[in-house]
C-alpha cells in the first residue's frame, strides 16, 4: 500500500497543476491503475480525507500525502558514483522538484575525485562518513558497478544511511532497518520484450 501512495501523490500533483479542485476515488484509481475501492482502502488507513459522493479535495489530499511520505521537507541526499549514470542523475529535475537535494558526490576513482559535476565537486569515499554525520544525511543514491555495490552499500549503512536508491545491477543484502529500492531498467525491458 505504501508503494501506491507516491502514485496517488503524483496524480494529485498533476491534477492540482491543471486546476482541478476535487477528484473521485474512481478518477484517482484510473490514474494509478487500481480500483476505486482500493483507493478508499489505502487512504482510510491514514484517516478520513474525502466525503462519500463528494470525492477528495485535491490540494488537501496532496498536502496530506506529502506529510505522510515526508516529502513536505527537504531531504539532503548523497550520490555515490560519478560515472555517466551519476552525471545523468545529477541533472534529473524531479529529485529537486520533490525536495531531494543531492548535496555531495563520492567516488573511489582517483581520476574522478576533485572533478566538478554541476556545482559540486566529486569527493573521495574517505570523506563520506564525516559528511553524513555532520549533515545528518539518511538517504543515498548508489550508481556504482555491480561488483562494488554490496561493499559500498555496507559502508553507507555503517555511516548511518537508512535508505538507498540502488541503480547498480546487483541485489543488496541489507539490515532490516535499511530501506532499499532497486532501479533495474534492463530487467524491466526484458520483462516487456517477452510479450513482443
Amino acid at each position: 500500500m505504501i508503494r501506491r501512495l507516491p502514485l496517488y501523490l503524483r496524480s494529485l500533483t498533476l491534477l492540482a497543476e491543471r486546476g482541478e479542485d476535487v477528484v473521485s476515488s474512481g478518477e484517482l484509481g484510473a490514474y494509478v491503475g487500481v480500483t476505486p475501492a482500493l483507493v478508499r482502502k489505502d487512504l482510510s488507513y491514514f484517516g478520513e480525507f474525502g466525503k462519500q459522493g463528494l470525492g477528495y479535495k485535491v490540494a488537501f489530499l496532496r498536502d496530506s500525502l506529502m506529510g505522510i511520505l515526508q516529502t513536505d521537507r527537504d531531504w539532503p541526499v548523497i550520490l555515490v558514483g560519478a560515472g555517466p549514470l551519476g552525471h545523468a542523475l545529477m541533472h534529473y529535475e524531479p529529485f529537486q522538484r520533490w525536495r531531494y537535494q543531492i548535496v555531495a558526490v563520492f567516488d573511489r576513482d582517483p581520476a574522478k575525485i576533485s572533478q566538478p559535476i554541476d556545482d559540486l565537486t566529486v569527493q573521495p569515499m574517505e570523506d563520506m562518513a564525516l559528511l553524513i554525520e555532520e549533515r545528518r544525511i539518511r538517504v543515498a543514491i548508489l550508481a556504482v558497478p555491480a561488483r562494488h555495490a554490496q561493499n559500498v552499500a555496507e559502508e553507507l549503512v555503517a555511516c548511518g544511511i537508512r535508505a538507498i536508491l540502488n541503480y547498480a545491477p546487483a541485489h543488496l543484502v541489507l539490515p532490516s532497518h535499511v530501506r532499499a529500492a532497486h532501479i533495474a531498467p534492463v530487467i524491466s525491458l526484458q520483462g516487456m520484450t517477452y510479450y513482443l
